[in-house]
């Protein structure tokens, strides 16, 4: 049954609250989402923000929008910079294995691709006629080789955070960048050179880009001078987001960007991730700790995004147990020999499926709710192949539930995970319920179906024999 597209509503940092998406272009969504800074492997805090991104891609799609994304990488900053020196190499040649590694983590984890990732030495050109923009309206100053934004020009600066500019002071949220400039709440677009440096020639001498300029160049490059949706997690807000939406506007005149949206931080059992906590995990980490990328994906989009997430080995075996209750539904309705005809509950769940799934994610994206849409599903599924009412029409539908619910979350179809199917753990009793459906299906002559469950056993590592005594089994 074909449900009526609900309407996506997204709670908008910069009024806070939530409200109707409506693009600029019907049909299509302009979506920016900042990309890491590549001086070090991604951890699974800023993963957590990709996969928020993802979700929402994907849910863009699936309500029928194309979408265009631009991530940028942020392969110049203080960061890299002190990397490749420490490193002794240059900055490209420093920043290259990072980025590699980047999108390894985004495939391991079955990220959609973004169309376009820009790297911010390869768009200095573009930043500096940014800032000439600035220059021309008023909101740049020259000093001693460097340009900054003077604050004071954009009676609109705050908006994001909802904070007065006057009450600004100097402080840890205030950027202190070490170049002289007119007002602490000034912030930097382009920075002269420095000693052993990296830099570019400019009308202001030679330099490099400050880190809020680049974000607002590419954006702008690649998407228009209005964005529909610009992403990144809450620790973005301010400055940097506050500073990206001064300039970009203080340049074009126009709104910058009409939705943002923010992820909350991720916890590592209970506490912030810190490297004195020996506590900020990478996916390489995790990997080699053993743990299902499947998994990995499942827990890291079951909260709220803006909600923090404490990721703990308790939760962890909580994503790998639910991601085993529909793997094995699925095996069992794979294998259900049952009757359409009979009456069925099911029919009901799988008729209001699409439409609880997608009221689910069109209400701020609410993971949690619209996965316990697919769990229940799967209750209901178990149920009905329990008492034979599982067919070709009710396991077609069940499957074509199941594919919907993937092409927002990816993590319902085991078979397009090289680690396999997480029902590969049986536990005793899911082996003893299996060869339960095996003497059924001998019991009534189906040699061809008691042949096919037990081959799925021993997929498993599960190895059945039949003695005089009955059924015995062991792992393999």
């Amino acid at each position: 049954m074909t449900a009526a597209k609900p309407q996506l509503r997204l709670y908008n940092t910069l009024h806070r609250q939530l409200e109707p998406f409506v693009p600029l272009e019907a049909g299509r969504v302009r979506m920016y989402t900042c990309g890491p800074t590549v001086y070090a492997r991604a951890h699974i805090g800023n993963l957590r923000s990709f996969l928020f991104e993802d979700l929402l891609r994907r849910t863009l799609e699936l309500f029928g929008y194309a979408v265009e994304q631009t991530m940028n990488l942020t392969d110049v900053d203080d960061k890299t910079i002190a990397g490749a020196r420490e490193a002794d190499e240059a900055l490209d040649v420093f920043t290259e294995p990072f980025i590699d590694a980047f999108f390894a983590d985004l495939e391991t984890l079955h990220v959609e691709l973004a169309e376009h990732y820009p790297r911010a030495t390869r768009h200095i050109e573009a930043m500096q006629a940014l800032i000439k923009r600035l220059f021309d309206a008023g909101h740049a100053y020259e000093q001693d080789g460097s340009v900054f934004f003077r604050v004071a020009s954009d009676p609109g600066y705050g908006r994001l955070v909802s904070i007065d500019p006057e009450r600004l002071r100097q402080g840890e949220r205030v950027a202190t960048d070490e170049y002289g400039k007119e007002d602490v709440r000034d912030f930097v677009l382009w920075k002269a050179a420095k000693e052993g440096e990296p830099s570019w020639d400019s009308p202001w001498g030679p330099g490099r880009p400050g880190w809020h300029l680049e974000c607002s160049t590419m954006s702008m490059e690649y998407l228009g001078e209005t964005l529909d949706i610009h992403c990144g997690g809450v620790d973005n807000i301010f400055p940097h987001h506050e500073n990206e939406i001064a300039q970009s506007e203080g340049a074009t005149g126009k709104p910058f960007v009409r939705f943002w949206l923010h992820a909350e931080h991720l916890i590592v059992d209970g506490e912030k991730m810190s490297k004195s906590l020996g506590n900020q995990y990478t996916l390489e980490d995790l990997l080699e700790q053993g743990v299902a990328p499947r998994a990995l994906r499942y827990l890291l989009l079951s909260v709220h995004y803006r909600q923090k997430l404490n990721y703990t080995g308790e939760a962890l075996q909580g994503a790998v147990a639910a991601l085993r209750r529909v793997d094995e539904m699925r095996f069992r309705v794979d294998h259900a020999a049952g009757d359409d005809a009979k009456t069925s509950e099911l029919d009901e769940v799988l008729d209001r499926f699409e439409e609880e799934f997608k009221e689910a994610l069109a209400d701020d994206l609410n993971a949690s709710a619209a996965l316990a849409v697919v769990h229940g599903l799967a209750r209901t599924a178990n149920r009905a192949v329990e008492a034979g009412e599982v067919g070709e029409d009710r396991r077609r539908g069940i499957f074509e539930s199941l594919a919907l619910a993937d092409r927002a979350f990816a993590v319902f179809a085991p078979s397009e995970w090289d680690e396999g199917a997480t029902m590969s753990d049986l536990s005793d009793d899911d082996v003893e319920a299996l060869i339960e459906a095996r003497q059924k299906a001998r019991a009534q002559k189906d040699f061809a179906e008691s042949d096919r469950i037990r081959d799925e056993l021993a997929a498993q590592g599960i190895e059945i024999q039949d003695t005089a005594d009955g059924v015995r089994w062991r792992r393999q």
